[in-house]
């Protein structure tokens, strides 16, 4: 769903956006920008730890690095 969003911004910041970014991928950019500057919400992480567990070779990962768990760094 899409919300209409009237903003303000400095003219020489306008000018680049104008410069820089199609007309036709404005909000496209904008959207995109403020995403980026956004953290991800707590359902967003779970989601994509879930989907990161089922990966097979992360398991193989952690199982390299488990005897650094157990053991803890050489000296």
């Amino acid at each position: 769903m899409s919300v209409r969003l009237n903003i303000t911004m400095d003219e020489d910041v306008y000018a680049r956006l104008k410069k820089e970014v199609p007309s036709k991928k404005l909000s496209a950019f904008i959207s995109g920008a403020v995403r980026a500057r956004l953290h991800p919400d707590a359902k967003t992480l779970d989601a994509a730890y879930q989907a990161a567990s089922k990966e097979r070779w992360r398991t193989g990962v952690a199982e390299d690095w488990r005897h650094i768990d157990e053991e803890g760094w050489p000296t």
